[in-house]
């Protein structure tokens, strides 16, 4: 068969998800002639799980690709249903938004917003072949067009070798019955890329008008709601309610009864599962204890009688999930529009790429998302920008971004990836940070919109109105240093209602702030002289004061850590060559080459006594 010659581009972005989506639009919006490649133009930014943006740790990361020039926050708040703030009952540094929205509307925002930028082309085509050149890289279609790129972005998502697996049955496909991704597994472990076998799975789909309302727990969205992006002035009010019930014994005992029917448990499914997000069936095996599961009644959109199943993913045969499900309250009469199902995929060793996400051994290439190992719509969105960025920045001549632990979740979220690896589809959680009370969601702004700016994704407007932000917390903070407080009767009936002791002098509203029973509505109706400023202003003033020695010692830890970082190791080097190291880190420090010290103490099998060899040899060797 005889191909053709259709074009050339500076950078190509092999898939349309989340990750896709944000690398193609940050690499056309820094100029370079992009090109982004879909089997399936309808499954432009699908969201073929749940029907929903943010949530723990997920919620900053919207928060942080917003506030570097990204679109995921933005276009989340245009078609949002309902928004909560998660955590509310626990400090600051776990506060997570997460919004339903309809994904229907938000596929066509995404598409539509791909389809207007400058500098993109958006392309139905699926890509069968990869092969290096010397100027780049050449990509074959299905259809036999080739394209020449400076740079490629794999952002393939769970379609490369996908296959799907309901009961005893499975298939070659994609998610949402869409065609997989086939031959271009195949170049790629051609090229030279180390690939392997991840799984994960979403719940059914169920028909709303066969679903009892009455016997479910309602749960609505925060009033009023807050939006993702530092751009939303209103966000509206919510439009939908979600709901919840619990699964019982007659739950359990259908799915024990039915285990063997299980892909997962019958040896079909080869791909790793996500730890934190496993199958019901894999909950009931794991928690044979626990008398009952809770799950979310979810709608899809104003325009669809879907609801989705949160918490119930399925690899069972269609006939046993109708059946499980129809032992839980509101759900006895239940009709399956869509059946859960579990999907198998291909996807890299993160390992083999640096915190760039450029592949180490193949210049000007680079992957993002699930072809990572990471799940996630936000971890592949925030993945999606870096590489994007980082593929425009080398293509014309810039010096590339490097996202660190203490800045963001995102360059935690990258740094995990590509110095420990993932043995299993990387969830992004609070936890994972060490310095989250700095990285909290309501400063996403004031820690990364300079960097943004600087790279050429924040223009001069939103960035000056930034700058007017910061001027107003620190005029805010220097009004609560010097406002003075007296001890007037109203204002020890307040102190007296919130359970903390009157004042007999007079007392800094600052140091009414740091009392943990006192907050800027309590102080309201005494705070006489308070300017009208944009509420998030007085949540982040109130945070640092109430937090200022923790957030000061975990500073210091962060100080200490860049020390680390600032001592670069080289990048072409041999460490067994270092004696009194021990073997299995001469091995690890071979295979990932860390930038610095820093990352070489986050690799899995480099101990503390490794760190301090490195650290003599490199005082010996400078």
């Amino acid at each position: 068969m005889t191909t053709y010659f259709a074009g050339n581009y500076d950078i190509a972005v092999i898939g349309a998800g989340h990750a896709g989506i944000e690398a193609a639009l940050a690499s056309a919006r820094l100029g370079c002639k992009t090109a982004i490649f879909t089997i399936n133009m309808d499954a432009v930014g699908n969201c073929p799980c749940n029907p929903s943006i943010g949530g723990t740790a997920k919620g900053h990361l919207v928060r942080e690709i917003d506030a570097l020039g990204g679109e995921m926050g933005k276009t989340a708040d245009e078609c949002f249903l309902q928004s909560r703030m998660l955590n509310r009952g626990k400090g600051p540094a776990v506060h997570s938004l997460r919004a339903q929205i309809d994904r229907r509307k938000y596929s066509d925002t995404m598409k539509h917003k791909l389809e207007l930028q400058k500098n993109l082309e958006l392309r139905q085509a699926e890509i069968i072949d990869i092969q290096k050149y010397e100027n780049g890289y050449t990509l074959t279609t299905r259809m036999l067009a080739v394209y020449e790129c400076k740079a490629v972005i794999i952002a393939t998502g769970t379609y490369l070798g996908g296959r799907i697996f309901v009961g005893e049955v499975s298939y070659e496909s994609g998610p949402d019955g869409i065609f997989p991704a086939t031959e271009l597994g195949k170049s790629l472990k051609n090229l030279g890329l180390p690939l392997r076998r991840f799984k994960t799975g979403t719940p059914a789909r169920v028909l709303k008008s066969s679903i009892d309302f009455s016997e479910l727990e309602v749960q609505k969205g925060d009033e009023p709601p807050q939006p993702f992006s530092y751009e939303t002035e209103h966000l509206g009010e919510n439009k939908v309610d979600c709901h919840i019930s619990w699964t019982n014994d007659d739950t359990k005992q259908v799915i024990l009864e039915n285990i063997h029917r299980s892909p997962l448990y019958a040896g079909r499914i080869e791909g790793v599962g996500p730890r934190y997000c496993p199958s019901f069936e894999d909950k009931i095996m794991r928690f044979k204890d626990k008398p009952r599961h809770q799950l979310f009644i979810e709608p899809c959109g104003l325009s669809t009688e879907e609801m989705y199943l949160q918490g119930m993913s399925s690899s069972l045969p269609e006939e046993v999930q109708l059946k499980f499900y129809r032992t839980i309250k509101g759900l006895e009469h239940c009709v399956i529009m869509r059946p859960a199902y579990a999907i198998e995929y291909d996807c890299v060793d993160p390992l083999a790429m640096n915190a760039t996400l450029e592949f180490k051994d193949f210049p000007n290439l680079y992957g993002a998302g699930q072809f990572n190992g990471s799940s996630g719509y936000e971890e592949a969105a925030a993945q999606g920008l870096v590489a994007g960025i980082n593929a425009a920045l080398k293509v014309l001549g810039r010096e590339q971004v490097i996202f660190t632990r203490d800045n963001s979740y995102i360059g935690t979220l990258v740094d995990d990836l590509v110095t420990k690896g993932a043995n299993e589809p990387y969830r992004m959680m609070t936890s994972r940070s060490e310095y989250r009370l700095v990285l909290r969601q309501d400063n996403a702004d004031e820690r990364l919109t300079p960097l943004g700016y600087e790279i050429g994704l924040i223009s001069e407007e939103r960035y000056n109105k930034f700058l007017k932000k910061q001027e107003q917390k620190k005029a805010e903070i220097k009004r609560l240093k010097s406002t003075v407080i007296s001890p007037t009767e109203e204002v020890n009936k307040i102190l007296v209602s919130r359970e903390t002791s009157e004042i007999t002098t007079g007392v800094r509203l600052i140091d009414l702030l740091k009392r943990p029973q006192l907050g800027y509505e309590e102080l309201k109706t005494v705070d006489t002289d308070r300017p009208d400023l944009d509420p998030n202003i007085f949540e982040q003033v109130e945070i640092e004061i109430k937090y200022e020695g923790y957030i000061q010692k975990q500073l210091k830890q962060v100080e200490q850590m860049r020390k680390l970082e600032t001592k670069l190791l080289p990048k072409d080097f041999d460490y067994r060559e270092i004696k009194g190291l021990r073997l299995e880190a001469q091995e690890k420090l071979n295979k990932i080459k860390p930038l610095n010290i820093g990352q070489a103490s986050r690799i899995s099998g480099v101990s503390p006594a490794d760190i301090s060899v490195l650290l003599i040899w490199l005082a010996q060797n400078k």
